[in-house]
């Protein structure tokens, strides 16, 4: 079994192409162009590093000078294994860190479970995409962290039936079990303010009947429907919850498309063996976990100035 983690790095400073417009360019486009690109540019920047003598070369595969026969890079030139984790591409952590001192900072945090991975894993899954964040943007603690649950949306030829549907959408369970973890982060002041997403008006009721730590903010997708529910709108504002439209996809990774993304096609990145029996390359099914976004927005001037994502999978060898 080897975990991998794929991130992105800073995608503000890869310009606009790839960073999202409101109402035209979702999460999962952003994210899977974002990943593209900067496993691109470790390719080639690794590449040309070791062919130029940093000590490294014996690393660049056996179908060419500084990888594959295709063209690209060995994985081994450009990611980096720790233990059964496989970063992907490497990570320069010292280069890590905000500009300005944290309190200059919102720092918000989106962490979406992903529909295949197990939820007794939850636990790891939090602690290790706060992890990351935490050691990219050089801080203890972020300032809002919202949680997205597979199986839910918010979609309906209007309003109304959007929030009807909604009701009966997700595992009410897992969501408060997953909560209670989360609340407990909150009590250590490791997160400051919890939120959720794609919460309706029962499905909301519901839950605030259930949690400790009650939600400061609940975020929508209405890109199908016409308006926020009235009935949701009511019950935000007597429970103190801030109500937010987004355009994040709820489905921000699939499997098809990480297989792709790392597979030996055209435009995958080589990492993946894609039943080749004499690819060095991982082998076996892949099992998206998780991805979380994060954004550093700098408050006294009105700009982000960090945004990125981290994604993790897992793979497991076939019997």
């Amino acid at each position: 079994m080897t975990r991998i983690i794929l991130s992105t790095g800073n995608v503000i400073l890869d310009g606009p192409s790839i960073i999202r417009k409101p109402g035209t360019y979702r999460s999962n486009l952003e994210l899977t162009n974002s990943l593209r690109n900067n496993i691109s540019a470790a390719q080639k920047e690794y590449a040309f590093a070791f062919q130029n003598g940093n000590g490294h070369a014996s690393h660049a595969g056996q179908n060419g000078q500084n990888g594959h026969s295709n063209g690209r890079p060995a994985p081994e030139v450009w990611t980096e294994r720790e233990g059964s984790t496989l970063y992907v591409p490497r990570i320069d952590w010292e280069s890590a860190g905000l500009q300005e001192d944290r309190s200059q900072y919102e720092i918000t945090v989106k962490l979406f479970f992903l529909p295949i991975a197990p939820p007794e894993k939850r636990l790891d899954y939090i602690k290790e995409a706060l992890r990351l964040v935490k050691r990219e943007l050089g801080v203890d603690d972020v300032d809002l962290l919202i949680a997205s649950f597979p199986g839910l949306a918010f979609e309906g030829d209007c309003e109304w039936e959007a929030d009807r549907k909604n009701a009966t959408m997700g595992n009410d369970e897992e969501e408060v079990t997953t909560w209670g973890l989360l609340e407990k982060l909150y009590h250590q002041g490791q997160i400051k303010r919890l939120g959720i997403a794609e919460f309706g008006t029962e499905k909301l009721r519901r839950f605030l009947d259930k949690v400790k730590v009650r939600p400061a903010v609940n975020q929508i997708n209405i890109r199908n429907c016409c308006n926020v529910p009235p009935p949701l709108s009511k019950l935000a504002k007597e429970e103190g919850i801030e109500l937010f439209t987004h355009h994040d996809s709820t489905d921000v990774l699939p499997s098809g498309t990480l297989r792709e993304l790392l597979g030996q096609g055209p435009q995958g990145a080589g990492v993946l063996a894609d039943g080749d029996p004499n690819s060095s390359g991982l082998k076996g099914e892949i099992i998206p976990e998780w991805v979380v976004k994060y954004t550093a927005f700098v408050k006294n001037r009105g700009v982000i100035e960090n945004k990125g994502y981290f994604a993790s999978a897992e793979t497991v060898e076939e019997t």
